[in-house]
């Protein structure tokens, strides 16, 4: 039997059963998956490469159309830099982490 604290101190009282325990198991391992899935996918190269080149292209039909000479090579800037800004991240974060803890 467990107890359930509810906000104003009320207290309900409920049997869990054997499947009950099962169902909720398995559904914790179930999302469990889905956020070790999600985290693959965050982390990923393929992400990241997706989103640089999607960056360039943008950004190179933006500058485009502002009338920039040279908007093939201006266009690297901005897909450059996020790529440089999500591969270092891991490393600042492991530094700024010993830091504080």
């Amino acid at each position: 039997m467990t107890r359930i604290k509810l906000g104003n101190s009320r207290e309900i009282e409920r049997t869990m059963n054997l499947k009950d325990i099962e169902k909720e198991l398995a559904s914790i391992k179930e999302r469990n998956k889905r956020v070790e899935a999600d985290k693959t996918w965050e982390t990923s190269w393929f992400r990241v490469l997706l989103l640089s080149i999607a960056i360039y292209i943008a950004a190179t039909l933006f500058l485009y159309f502002q009338g920039v000479s040279n908007y093939w090579f201006a266009g690297l800037v901005p897909a450059i830099g996020y790529f440089l800004s999500t591969q270092s991240l891991p490393f600042y974060k492991k530094v700024v982490g010993k830091k504080i803890c």
